[in-house]
């Protein structure tokens, strides 16, 4: 019978079968997935986590060891996320619902 790699990173027969909770829970804890989902639900409530206004001149552009980093469309607007880093920081982690983000930083990208 041929082999093949399953999601669980080990040989598997063709007829073997995995629940999709098991798959899911597996690639939930590969470092792209754990670092994508948080970052996931920021960029989906971003406008809550800075207002409407500052959402629509920045964006969370990744999450890595505790530091959220944001792209802003100026310097002006990237002055105003630095600003209220410490407030940004306060919100995003209530909507991760942990203590994840340990700072902010913001860099500028004219197209966002």
């Amino acid at each position: 019978m041929p082999r093949s790699k399953g999601f669980t990173g080990r040989e598997k027969r063709s007829e073997e079968v995995f629940a999709l909770g098991d798959i899911i829970q597996q690639l939930m804890q590969r470092k792209e997935f754990k670092t994508g989902a948080p970052l996931g639900k920021l960029m989906s409530g971003w406008e809550q986590i800075v207002g409407e206004r500052l959402a629509a001149e920045t964006v969370p552009t990744a999450l890595e060891r505790g530091t959220l980093s944001v792209a802003a469309s100026t310097g002006a607007w990237a002055t105003q996320v630095r600003f209220l880093a410490e407030e940004v920081k306060r919100r995003a982690n209530e909507e991760l619902g942990s203590d994840v983000v340990r700072q902010v930083r913001v860099t500028v990208r004219k197209a966002l």
